[in-house]
């Protein structure tokens, strides 16, 4: 099959050649792996010597240069850490094609002896556009080695550097064209990825460091092959393999955020950290026993300074096997400072001007990749990804002797509100891969998959004090619902299974007309099931304003075995909040292509069956009510994606698809999950799923190997919109609803990446520049709700009966500008910005509902900001490699704001509900490479 298919591409090249210039000729042929026993080398350089043009193998090790004028030339061929291979004498004849094969293995001679103008792995820029530009649906992707030029740490930052996508400071979701978490579907090496946080669908990105993955792709268009679950969007993670033969690599970093400065002496942690070895957390008493036997009091950290280390190295064995293994672990501190309000219909509730959070956060990751190569047509993988992160956080507001909490205190007696809130966060998450892929014949080829993981995201021991002072040094226990002193515990233990199998069936490949028509058949498994438990427990007075701490940093004065046996202080104990949760969805597609000269038809259908069970017990739900929901989606998912190659450099496409979004477990089952100020987020039981239109026209254009040029329309009606709604009736509550009959989304984005200064030699300058930018317009309704003719609730407020889409910004800009030297010692240099303009972060809800202008709470709005990042890399020689990088340089206001308009005035004015910054972070590592 890849002999037809490089007859295909030099025919094509041939009916190219006669139709642009008839007076030129073409140099094609296929390199492959001397080491890997003849398998194809995709991105490897060929250039013609003496000339600056060339061109990169793809993933079939073919390649084409063509527009050449007749003559004598030589070809080289080269791939870092191989041989370079020079082939003299290669005569070009007008309107024919000259046929060279050849093939690359290591050699003994130091890299320094050949000179190679770009890197050439999996995960370079310039072989990510390769596969961009000969994808059949409409896909962006960035590599490892692009995320290292812009000081990339983490897959969650990675994505916010593609077009049209951004993230929520506010909730840490991810946006794609305005669609959150619940839009999206994220999978790993092609299989889905359990979600670590009761609160999202999909995994935290930012678990996944830059230094396990070969590259991050976003598809933004539906293909039948993947999960129907979906409108924004499928992001996968492709892992990191072995790059050549061999790899190890030593890394040391360390770093400050500007922030830290200031409390360098007084950076807090939780009590909990005493329990804390090597970024591991093990309770030591279970959390009832905490409230005696465990200080209440946070700890400081004597050493807030950024730091981590790294470790990779890979051996080619026998020529048949790959093995590869990379670990990291990273110790970083966060420091924000800034303040919180609350109000209810238009009236203020909560107030803090100095909310304090101090953050450490551990990430320990590890990867073991093996590949084995049974034969030419057989080759199997097996990929093993942890992660330990362990988040501890200590939330203080209040201290000014200024915080307001609603009806906790009355005016006369001169007592103000203070926060402690103190947690720590362990997420466990351990996927394992088995991949196979066999070449049945020259036109059958079989690819499977099985995956089994397993997350622990727990919070084994939150601690909670809420207090009353007079600044003085008075302090008084709260006395409002029995709960203020408490401490709680939650566990979340997810397990899954999932697989895939699919068929390719090729028909048909005719170089005449540049002919590939093949049929895509396969089937995938998902069974996911969770076990959620969460428990309170409280410590109150027995008589009430008999006991004092000494101050609000010596709580744990009072909170002794003396006070609880002489009756002073008594437990108070919630039944647990439980639940039990499965998704199970299993699905068979078909696609069919079918190619012929510049056109590519792809069409397909999923049918697709979804069924979710939820089972609970919760405080705060009404018995009477059902305790379960059970919700059962079956449907044929259709997507088409028709590409028309206009050139050989560009290419038109147009996407057009029907999917589903479900419901998650969190949006659904009816816990209450407590924020740090106070505000509680809970699901919805009688919640549905949203049915998607998305229709997607994009011209793309590349100038060279690593340059493009793309303009995007795209169009996307959503069917009962699932939104975060402020809940009526409780000031502080946000739950999920279908809050309207429909919701539709218009963009278009721009995409470039070009060369401005472009090397000519082994000693110039290159200047790269790239500009992302999206404009979107977008809205839905708001509806009414009748049941059997009587009206039920309103979800209209302000007079308003259309709002802008959660989470949805009118523009974004992502840009960046990279200068690099070609040297012996080469130096980097990139400068990344980012910009998302105003997005809804809660829809606003009316609180009386036959008064909607009048008694509401307005949405609540997330305000743009801009982020800049620096980078700078220096290597010295073959091994060393230094670079110091500065994030977040312009340390932004991050603010949240709702419009409130007071009875007794009338007048509207935005009021600002959340602020802080989060510091620039300053950071110098060096790495060695072996």
């Amino acid at each position: 099959m890849r002999s037809i298919l490089f007859f295909a591409i030099m025919a094509f090249s041939t009916l190219a050649i006669q139709a642009q210039n008839p007076e030129t000729g073409t140099i094609a042929g296929k390199l492959v792996d001397k080491e890997m026993q003849g398998e194809p080398l995709p991105f490897a350089n060929v250039l013609l010597k003496g000339s600056t043009k060339g061109a990169t193998t793809d993933m079939d090790g073919l390649y084409s240069l063509d527009n050449l004028e007749p003559g004598i030339y030589t070809i080289v061929f080269s791939f870092l850490g191989y041989e370079t291979l020079e082939v003299p004498n290669v005569e070009v004849v007008a309107n024919k094609v000259t046929e060279v094969n050849s093939e690359l293995g290591s050699s003994a001679a130091s890299l320094d002896e050949v000179v190679i103008n770009t890197v050439s792995r999996r995960d370079s820029e310039v072989a990510l556009l390769l596969e961009q530009k000969r994808a059949i649906d409409i896909k962006e992707s960035i590599g490892a080695k692009q995320l290292s030029k812009m000081g990339v740490s983490d897959v969650a930052t990675a994505t916010s550097k593609i077009s049209g996508v951004t993230t929520s400071e506010a909730s840490g979701d991810l946006f794609v064209r305005g669609l959150g978490d619940r839009y999206l579907y994220t999978t790993f090496n092609g299989l889905p990825v359990p979600s670590d946080d009761v609160e999202r669908k999909n995994i935290d990105l930012g678990l996944f460091s830059t230094s396990v993955i070969q590259n991050v792709s976003i598809s933004k268009t539906y293909s039948a092959e993947n999960s129907a679950d979906q409108a924004s969007g499928t992001i996968d993670i492709t892992s990191r393999e072995l790059a050549g033969k061999k790899e190890f690599e030593l890394g040391l970093d360390a770093g400050i955020n500007t922030n830290v400065i200031g409390q360098f002496k007084s950076f807090k942690v939780s009590t909990n950290q005493k329990d804390v070895t090597a970024g591991f957390y093990s309770q030591k008493m279970s959390t009832e026993s905490a409230l005696n036997n465990q200080a209440w009091d946070p700890q400081i950290n004597d050493f807030p300074v950024n730091r981590g280390y790294s470790l990779t190295a890979g051996t080619n064995i026998g020529g048949k096997a790959r093995l590869l293994f990379t670990g990291s672990r990273d110790i970083s501190f966060e420091y924000n400072e800034g303040t919180f309000r609350e109000f209810r219909s238009n009236n203020l509730y909560d107030l803090f001007s100095d909310v304090e959070i101090f953050r450490k956060t551990e990430n320990i990751t590890a990867l073991l990749d093996l590949g084995y190569r049974l034969n030419d047509r057989n080759r199997i993988k097996v990929t093993s990804l942890f992660i330990n992160k362990l988040t501890d956080e200590v939330y203080e507001s209040g201290r000014n002797a200024e915080g307001v909490v609603f009806e906790e205190t009355s005016p006369s007696e001169n007592l103000n509100q203070f926060v402690r809130d103190q947690n720590i966060k362990q997420t466990r998450l351990w996927v394992n891969q088995l991949h196979g892929s066999h070449d049945l014949s020259e036109r059958n080829e079989l690819e499977w998959a099985l995956g089994y993981n397993l997350v622990n995201a727990d919070e084994p021991n939150r601690i909670r004090n809420e207090v009353n002072i007079d600044g003085e040094g008075f302090v008084q226990l709260g006395r409002m619902g029995g709960f203020q002193q408490r401490k709680s515990s939650q566990r979340i233990d997810d397990t899954e299974i999932n697989a895939f199998l699919q068929d390719k069936i090729t028909f048909l490949k005719e170089h005449e007309d540049n002919k590939d028509v093949f049929l895509l058949l396969g089937a995938n498994f998902r069974n996911k099931q969770r076990d959620f438990i969460s428990r309170f427990f409280g410590v109150t007075e027995s008589s009430f304003n008999t006991i004092h701490p000494p101050s609000i940093d010596q709580l744990s004065e009072v909170f002794t075995t003396e006070n609880f046996q002489n009756g002073k202080l008594r437990i108070r104990r919630l039944s647990p909040d439980v639940y039990d949760a499965r998704l199970q969805s299993y699905s068979g597609f078909a696609n069919l292509n079918f190619g012929f000269g510049k056109w590519n038809f792809n069409a397909g259908a999923r049918y697709q069956v979804d069924e979710l069970d939820v089972n609970f017990d919760v405080n705060n739900y009404p018995s009477t009510l059902p305790q379960f929901t059970n919700k059962d989606y079956d449907n044929i998912y259709p997507s088409l994606n028709l590409k028309y190659s206009y050139t050989e450099n560009s290419n038109f496409r147009l996407a057009v698809s029907r999917t589903i979004t479900i419901p998650e477990f969190k949006e659904i089952a009816p816990f209450e999950y407590v924020s740090q100020t106070g505000q509680i987020t809970r699901g919805n039981p009688d919640l549905e799923a949203s049915t998607n239109f998305n229709l997607d026209l994009k011209y793309e254009f590349f100038p060279s190997a690593g340059e493009l040029i793309s303009l995007t329309g795209f169009f996307k009606e959503i069917k009962d919109p699932i939104n975060r709604v402020q809940d009526r009736g409780a000031a502080g509550v946000f739950s999920f609803f279908n809050a309207g009959e429909k919701a539709n989304v218009f963009g278009i984005e721009l995409g470039t990446n070009v060369d401005i200064i472009k090397n000519e030699d082994s000693q110039g300058i290159e200047l790269q520049a790239g500009l992302n930018a999206t404009r979107m317009w977008h809205e839905q309704d708001l509806k009414n709700v009748y049941r059997d003719g009587r009206f039920i609730r309103t979800f209209q407020y302000n007079g308003k009966s259309s709002v802008g889409l959660q989470g949805a910004s009118d523009w974004i800009f992502n840009g960046s500008i990279n200068l690099s030297t070609q040297s012996s010692n080469p130096f980097q240099a990139t400068l990344v910005a980012n910009y998302a303009s105003d997005k809804i972060y809660a829809l606003g809800a009316p609180e009386v509902q036959t008064q909607t202008a009048v008694f509401y709470n307005d949405e609540i709005i997330e305000k743009g900001f801009v982020t800049l990042d620096l980078v700078l890399n220096q290597k010295f020689g073959e091994h060393w490699d230094l670079q110091l990088s500065g994030k977040n340089l312009l340390n932004p206001e991050v603010k949240r704001v709702q419009n409130i308009r007071p009875s007794t005035t009338g007048v509207e004015n935005a009021e600002t509900v959340r602020s802080y910054t989060s510091g620039t972070v300053l950071s110098l590592g060096i790495n060695y490479s072996f």
